[in-house]
């Protein structure tokens, strides 16, 4: 077991990588604990003792990105599947009902909408004579969204049975739907949740400058001593206990 973790954390450690799109949780990173190594510690040396901090705020917020891109592609995939589900029981087959669904989903999610550059490898794909089955299984693959990935199954099992694709294509697409839509509500709904734990988080931070800022001196006996540094970085890992609780109450998932 603990060598299972080890490589657990290895592999996340050399997964770590920083994109352009990075560049505003890295920014927010240096901030962060730069904040944290002035408030609590008034000295350059606690802010580069922090440095560790900023890199698992970074990975925090790419796991934060990567869950919400997620999120948003099982939504725009289940307007898809409806759509190709409408699309079939006007009689289109399986294959041109992917190819109607890029212009539904063009209009509705706009051109650059991660649904649309899918279903368009999709439907080059079937043009170079693929089936639509493993085009399937790639973007699931892809995706790694556990509702696409069900669809593709479903959908590979049907075709290989000769089922009626039309009603089973139906009938998922609305099971999808229904479970994407409750998970939307959820998400709507912890939102003020959400908004009032980074108000509590940043609270205790502004505390701290505002006394120092309006009674200079009041926390120089706890940046300059061994007692205050041990005292601040106790309160330092009390606050961070309590940042780590918040998030993992608020992070609901369906």
């Amino acid at each position: 077991m603990h060598c299972k973790t080890r490589k657990n954390w290895k592999r996340r450690v050399l997964s770590f990588r920083i994109s352009k799109e990075d560049l505003p949780s890295v920014l927010r990173a240096i901030i962060i604990v730069c904040l944290l190594g002035k408030l609590f510690y008034d000295s350059w040396i606690g802010i580069i003792a922090l440095s560790p901090l900023g890199f698992l705020y970074i990975r925090r917020e790419q796991i934060r990105i990567r869950k919400d891109k997620k999120r948003k592609l099982g939504i725009q995939f289940k307007d898809a599947i409806l759509s190709i589900a409408a699309t079939q029981r006007a009689g289109y087959s399986a294959e041109n009902a992917f190819g109607e669904a890029v212009h539904d989903m063009e209009m509705l999610h706009g051109k650059d909408a991660d649904i649309v550059k899918e279903l368009k490898r999709i439907t080059q794909g079937l043009r170079n004579n693929l089936t639509l089955e493993e085009m399937l299984d790639a973007f699931a693959r892809r995706a790694d969204h556990a509702d696409i990935t069900e669809f593709a199954e479903i959908f590979r099992v049907a075709k290989r049975n000769g089922g009626n694709m039309t009603g089973i294509i139906a009938d998922t697409a609305d099971v999808i739907a229904d479970k994407i839509e409750t998970e939307r509500q959820i998400h709507v709904i912890i939102a003020a949740k959400r908004l009032e734990a980074q108000i509590m988080e940043v609270v205790p931070l502004f505390i701290i400058l505002y006394v120092g800022a309006t009674n200079q001196g009041f926390f120089a006996p706890l940046y300059h001593s061994l007692f205050g540094v041990l005292f601040m970085s106790a309160a330092l890992a009390v606050y961070l206990c309590a940042y780590l609780m918040t998030e993992k109450i608020i992070a609901i998932e369906v």
